[in-house]
């Protein structure tokens, strides 16, 4: 059994998450931009579908992605090189959240409800959510957004509407949190496609006392690296290598 919390109630400890299913930890309260916050400074976050409770998970182990050992294929450092689009932040924050919600052809709905879109605007106004854009012949063709406190990036979704227009904003992104100093970008749970671009799994304990740390350094200004708006291939640290 897991604690249905109410409006004042606080998380229990992420410790006392279920192992089946993996990460389970609580249902209930609200999705206020300050229980949002207290959620991700402990290392849990919400995952439900539309017409269930609020659900609260914090899996064990945790899936990280280590900036600098994001993994650009030889197709990927191709399209790169070409250079034919442009990468902003924070420009279309509310489209990329409207894309990334869109069913995707291989699932039934979306997680992304309209509840959760509402919950992730707020924090995007109080500049704690965030969005990298690409752009292809004027039109957005791929992102992906998340939340970040201090220096911890916690990525929550990613759409493509061309080929390669989410990992092109993924290689962005982990450049510029590598020159930032962000040590990780929180994948939440492990999938295959996440291992294959350089994603490993860490003990739940080791990735919360980390948090700890990370949470309290300053954050960054979040404005895109003027060279990487269009950034030559690489592999490795960054997309420029």
């Amino acid at each position: 059994m897991i604690p249905f919390l109410g409006p004042a109630d606080p998380f229990p400890p992420v410790a006392e998450a279920l192992d089946e299913p993996d990460g389970l930890l609580a249902a209930g309260a609200d999705l206020s931009p300050q229980r949002l916050i207290d959620a991700y400074r402990q290392g849990i976050f919400p995952w439900f579908n539309d017409g269930d409770p609020i659900l609260w998970w914090s899996p064990d182990p945790r899936v990280v992605l280590a900036p600098r050992a994001f993994h650009v294929s030889h197709s990927l450092k191709k399209r790169l090189r070409q250079r034919r689009f442009s990468v902003t932040i924070d420009t279309a924050f509310a489209a990329v959240l409207d894309a990334c919600a869109a069913p995707r052809p291989d699932e039934g709905g979306t997680w992304l409800t309209a509840t959760m879109k509402q919950a992730y605007l707020a924090l995007h106004r109080a500049g704690l959510a965030h969005s990298m854009e690409v752009w292809m012949d004027g039109e957005l063709a791929g992102g992906i957004y998340g939340v970040a406190l201090g220096r911890m990036f916690f990525g929550e979704s990613m759409f493509s509407r061309r080929t390669d227009g989410s990992k092109i904003a993924l290689a962005v992104l982990a450049a510029q949190l590598d020159r930032w100093g962000f040590p990780w970008i929180d994948c939440q749970m492990e999938t295959e496609h996440l291992l294959s671009l350089g994603a490993t799994a860490v003990p739940r304990q080791r990735f919360v006392a980390e948090l700890a740390r990370l949470i309290q350094e300053p954050a960054p200004g979040w404005t895109l690296d003027r060279d990487l708006a269009a950034p030559p291939a690489g592999g490795g640290r960054s997309p420029s290598g």
